[in-house]
């Protein structure tokens, strides 16, 4: 199996002007993964599954990521003006890093039996920025699993052939694995199974 520090500089030939980087992995699985951007995914894709010597013919799972808004705390430069003379200070300032969802492909070689390597892509927020190109038409095997992460991430998959819930219902509003998620309390006008209700 090729480094994935080859496979960049591979794919960086192969669609010139694609942004690929390298995210880094300190768990115990150490798996690295690509992140790729939304304007060239599927170029990429298709280049990872035809390279004859990467082969990347299969993508075994996709699943969504819910990243929201965090602070960071930063030092700035402040000029300050103590007894008529300037001084630059260090002052400690939070900055709100906006969030985002992820879609995570786990891509194997079947006819190489080799893998996974992992590729992702992010959306530009959490809300409305969340279209993703669809890796359907490369990995059909990613159509069901695509749908799944629409219905429960929000992740819109513009290109794919069927875009809707898979396991909620069509007029559910929400995402359930959305991580600011809340779902409804129960009212007394709630319709209940009357098999279910206590007896009086």
């Amino acid at each position: 199996m090729l480094d994935l520090e080859t496979i960049i500089k591979r794919v960086q030939e192969a669609v010139p002007s694609c942004r690929i980087e390298l995210v880094s992995n300190e768990s115990h699985s150490g798996h690295h993964s690509l992140l790729v951007d939304d304007g060239h995914a599927v170029e990429v894709a298709r280049f990872l599954r035809d390279a004859p010597d990467i082969c990347l013919d299969y993508a075994s799972n996709v699943t969504g990521i819910d990243w929201l808004n965090s602070t960071v705390k930063e030092k700035v430069p402040v000029t300050e003006t103590v007894e008529g003379e300037e001084k630059v200070n260090e002052k400690t300032v939070e900055k709100t890093v906006p969030g985002y969802l992820e879609v995570v492909y786990h891509l194997y070689s079947m006819r190489l039996k080799q893998g996974p390597v992992i590729l992702r892509m992010r959306t530009g927020n959490r809300d409305p920025d969340v279209h993703l190109p669809s890796l359907t038409p490369v990995y059909r095997s990613a159509e069901l699993q695509e749908r799944e992460v629409y219905d429960l991430f929000g992740i819109v998959f513009d290109g794919h052939p069927d875009m809707r819930r898979l396991l909620m219902w069509e007029e559910f509003e929400d995402h359930p694995m959305r991580k600011d998620y809340f779902p409804p309390e129960e009212s007394d006008e709630s319709p209940i199974d009357e098999q279910a209700r206590p007896k009086q």
